[in-house]
């Protein structure tokens, strides 16, 4: 037997574990919990990226995950460490992302009995995953790694946990040292029973950890529809006069696949709305693609499909469709696909799948007058918002920004969307350059996601430029992951629209209430606290100054510098009417 396939202790087994399924980075915040599998995976080649909140850690691990089609891995210490990951964990269960959390625990003898960090943290974490397992036995972390990672992409893909108490971890003479040290050295019957019931714990523990370890990589099938549904949507489709596709984030969990898809959507011809990680499926210029006034269009159409789309509250619960229209639901789960609403056909597997299947039977369905009358609706709303667009106040119009950002941002631009009314506004007019370049938090809404979601973006692309489109309030919550950018020279671009208030949520407070209670910021000089991270930070107070700034930024940018541009904005009306419940 070779020494060399027998782990050195438990933590380069979670580490070996992860390097047989292809993982490239773990994004974490350093404990003593979890310092052995960290330092094991250095040494396997993994690339350690730490931040400066694990929730920071986990919502990078999900980006990654979007981008690569694979689970992203991040590792936090016990208690507090884990408790702060509940936000990005249903944050990735709702946006359907597969991913593996690592937590650290108490030792497996002291759980229950005060020790340092120790909670019961299963209960915590189960109802926000789909698989979560509790490591008691060293032979058992591997496997239980392995199991994780097919878990987080079979069937509905998303995160799972893993519980690898810090016993477990380290090398096994010195753990049975600290059992010794615990047990002491007394000669009473009571110190006598304690020694026995230690060594023979330890003993549970280390059983069969002097065995091989060869992990390897448990293949996962993708859910596939039924030929039938194929078919009765191709016929659905064929007979309809004003068919229409709304694409969600689902269909692009394989990303691999996004190329093949686009393909698939063009030469089905039927016009497309698209959210979530599927904007840009299409790159900027499609024809099919539709950018607004989906709420009418989708009243009007005969036959709707959903592709990875509940009707949710984005889709008023399934209201936005018509009754008397063909609905088609085409998503990996039964329950999304029936939520709100029953379609006439249900095809129940991967979407992204689905539509390519369906692009070989149902082809050519271009419905000239219904894509004349959508196409001559958007034109409006682009008059429109360029009318807006021309306005000017005392500091910077968001949509003469975005605007000017559109037009500025490279053809290799990823954007990262984190706050409310300022990214609100950037959705109507950025335009992502293709597939998988654009990231929003999904379903749960959640601020704070953006400087996680920049990191993770950075290590699956690091060739593209990355944007943070940041609220004022949202950047509070990642402000300090400027440091990890710098550490780990990240060379982001965040812009921040500055308009000193919570301006979503205080626009229909003050109409409905009459008090801006709550919603009120300050004018907050935020490039300055980004350069006393050791980033660049530019200021715009003035609509003239936009476009040299932001050429600035990409410059530094470029030059390997992660960047703030404070961005003083005008209040607007753009988005009146915009709550949502």
């Amino acid at each position: 037997m070779s020494k060399a396939s027998i782990p050195a202790h438990g933590g380069e087994r979670v580490a070996r574990a992860l390097h047989a399924h292809g993982v490239r980075w773990i994004f974490t915040l350093c404990g003593g919990h979890i310092s052995p599998i960290l330092v094991a995976a250095k040494a396997l080649g993994i690339e350690i990226v730490d931040t400066r909140d694990e929730v920071t850690a986990v919502f990078a691990a999900d980006a990654a995950a979007r981008l690569t089609g694979k689970p992203g891995v991040a590792a936090v210490t016990a208690g507090p460490g884990l408790t702060n990951t509940i936000t990005a964990l249903k944050n990735a269960q709702l946006a359907q992302s597969p991913l593996l959390l690592l937590g650290g625990a108490a030792p497996t003898a002291l759980q229950g009995r005060g020790a340092l960090q120790d909670i019961a943290q299963l209960p915590l974490v189960e109802p926000h995953v789909k698989f979560v397992r509790q490591v008691k036995r060293v032979a058992d972390l591997g496997p239980a790694v392995e199991e994780a990672l097919a878990a987080s992409l079979e069937g509905v893909p998303g995160p799972t946990f893993v519980e690898c108490p810090v016993d477990l971890l380290y090398d096994e003479k010195l753990i049975r040292g600290w059992y010794a040290d615990a047990a002491g050295k007394g000669t009473s019957i009571p110190d006598k029973l304690l020694r026995w019931y230690l060594n023979r714990h330890a003993d549970k523990m280390f059983e069969g950890s002097r065995k091989a370890y060869h992990p390897k990589a448990r293949a996962v099938k993708a859910p596939v529809a039924a030929d039938t549904a194929v078919a009765l949507a191709a016929r659905a489709l064929q007979e309809a006069e004003r068919p229409l596709l709304v694409i969600g984030s689902q269909a692009l969990v394989e990303s691999a696949g996004a190329q093949e898809l686009a393909a698939a959507v063009e030469r089905m011809g039927v016009p497309v709305y698209l959210s979530g990680m599927a904007r840009g499926l299409l790159g900027r210029e499609s024809a099919l693609q539709m950018r607004h006034a989906r709420r009418k269009a989708l009243r009007e159409a005969d036959c709707v499909l959903l592709a990875g789309v509940p009707c949710d509250f984005r889709l008023d619960y399934g209201k936005h469709v018509r009754r008397s229209a063909t609905l088609i639901a085409a998503n990996r789960s039964t329950k999304d696909a029936r939520l709100n609403r029953t379609a006439q056909v249900e095809a129940i597997g991967d979407a992204g799948r689905f539509l390519v299947a369906l692009s070989k039977k149902a082809y050519g369905l271009s419905r000239p007058e219904w894509m004349a009358t959508l196409a001559a609706r958007d034109a409006e709303r682009e008059g429109e918002i360029d009318g807006q667009a021309r306005k000017h106040g005392n500091h910077v119009n968001p949509v003469s920004f975005f605007r000017a950002l559109e037009r500025a941002a490279g053809e290799n631009a990823v954007f990262v969307a984190d706050g409310g009314d300022f990214v609100g506004t950037s959705s109507y007019i950025l335009k992502p350059r293709g597939p998988l370049s654009w990231l929003d938090p999904g379903a749960f809404g959640t601020l704070g996601v953006g400087a996680g979601f920049a990191i993770g973006a950075h290590a699956a692309r690091p060739e593209a430029e990355t944007w943070i489109v940041w609220g004022d309030g949202a950047s509070g919550y990642g402000l300090s992951e400027f440091d990890t950018f710098v550490r780990h020279r990240i060379p982001v671009i965040a812009v921040v629209g500055n308009d000193a208030a919570w301006t979503q949520i205080a626009r229909e407070q003050v109409k409905m209430l009459g008090d801006d209670v709550g919603t009120v910021l300050a004018r907050t000089a935020y490039h300055e606290v980004a350069k006393g991270f050791g980033a660049k930070g530019l200021e715009i107070r003035k609509d003239a100054e936009v476009e040299s700034v932001l050429a600035e930024a990409r410059r530094l940018a470029k030059a390997g510098h992660p960047v703030l541009v404070n961005v003083w904005l005008d209040k607007t009306e753009f988005r009146e009417g915009s709550l949502s419940m």
